[in-house]
């Protein structure tokens, strides 16, 4: 029987002998996952070296072989930009599959476990980095870097603290949310192109559908992930302490709700990318099914709604911040006090994504510095910012 790829040129040989393992080391073994659909082994080599051989063919064009040769051999980042002529929605079609360049190529030769383009920054030394948006986009895998998460600094607390029986109310801005809101005037959906860091952050990259009926109430990491002696009233001319922030085993929860009530089990996020979606797998790590939840109660609306979810929503946590990406026909709506409060709207603002487009629905950093500046107010003030740790989302429509 005869192979689907009868011949291997001997530079995609040695191209393919530099691919990265999930382990980290380099040879012709083991599968650059998360780039489109999962495959067997077999499948996934085979698309792999289509990948490469796409590559190549374009760059004995522009004659940047050598180039790339250099900086994969060598692994450094000390190299020329090796550049492949953008597409119109920026992505790249390999075989079945769409997916951003650089991140196609950095999976393959440095990180097996990317999942997005929102990992990835480029070294100031790369003339045509993705997200320049040029006519031409560097594919040196060398001249991009992997963000780091951010150290945060300790809160400083009083060592005596005073336990209150009560915990106090939370201003609660659930009930009197505002009709639904888009993103300012003058920020308008972007035509499939993947923007930098455009205002209120939507970057494209994928596009399927939800509803109002729908939602899903997520919690990230509140402060009494930190310690309890987080939690303190003010205290002035007593000793502080610093209280280190530690990384909790699940950096979110996610509750699932039709109309106002909870259907199935919270899921428990710890893979750093997860995708909501309707249809019927089962649910693993990375994937959180919502179409195999059963409900008594459900009505006819619900059940139509249940059908338009598809590929919903993708959440991502990078470098200490959220990212949701709308992968639905439809847009998503997003509540988000954190990111309310970053762009200076009210709490209670309800934000649309469109499909194919994302947002930064949460940053470690912001909260750190909000509960910094709250320990000196008291218990209270420290308990109300427990809210901001709440993202609300629904699909197709918003609220009210």
């Amino acid at each position: 029987m005869s192979s689907i790829l009868p011949f291997t040129p001997p530079v995609v040989k040695r191209l393919l002998g530099w691919k990265k393992t999930p382990t980290g080391s380099a040879g012709a073994g083991g599968g650059i996952g998360g780039v489109g659909e999962q495959n067997g082994g077999g499948q996934e080599e085979k698309w792999c070296e289509k990948a490469v051989k796409s590559l190549v063919k374009k760059l004995k064009k522009t004659g940047q072989l050598d180039e790339l040769e250099k900086a994969i051999s060598t692994q450094n980042s000390n190299t020329k930009c090796v550049t492949i002529p953008r597409s119109l929605d920026g992505r790249l079609q390999v075989s079945h599959r769409k997916g951003l360049p650089h991140v196609i190529y950095c999976r393959l030769w440095r990180w097996p476990d990317l999942h997005s383009h929102h990992e990835l920054r480029a070294i100031d030394a790369c003339q045509f980095a993705f997200n320049l948006k040029k006519d031409e986009v560097c594919v040196n895998p060398y001249h991009y870097q992997r963000v780091e998460t951010p150290v945060l600094p300790p809160v400083l607390v009083p060592r005596h603290t005073e336990v209150l029986a009560e915990l106090p109310p939370l201003d609660d801005f659930t009930n009197s949310i505002p009709e639904n809101t888009n993103f300012p005037a003058g920020i308008d959906p972007p035509n499939n192109y993947i923007p930098d860091t455009p205002p209120p952050g939507y970057m494209s990259e994928d596009g399927e559908t939800s509803d109002p009926q729908m939602n899903q109430s997520m919690e990230s990491g509140s402060p009494a992930e930190m310690s309890p002696s987080a939690l303190s009233p003010t205290s002035h001319g007593l000793d502080l302490q610093p209280v280190t922030y530690s990384e909790p085993a699940f950096w979110c929860s996610i509750a699932y709700y039709e109309l106002n009530q909870r259907v199935g089990e919270t899921f428990h996020a710890s893979q750093p990318s997860l995708t909501v979606d309707g249809f019927t797998d089962p649910s693993n790590s990375e994937r959180f099914c919502l179409g195999l939840l059963s409900n008594v109660n459900r009505n006819a609306t619900v059940e139509m709604t249940r059908r338009h979810i598809g590929r919903g929503v993708r959440l991502y946590y990078i470098g200490g911040e959220v990212f949701a990406e709308c992968l639905s026909d439809s847009a998503i709506f997003v509540q988000s006090p954190n990111c309310n409060q970053r762009y200076g709207w009210h709490p209670a603002t309800v934000c649309k994504i469109p499909p194919g487009c994302n947002l930064k629905i949460f940053n470690n950093q912001e909260f750190a510095a909000l509960l910094a500046q709250s320990v000196n107010q008291g218990f209270e003030a420290v308990y109300q910012l427990t809210r901001m740790c709440t993202i609300r989302m629904s699909f197709v429509k918003g609220w009210g």
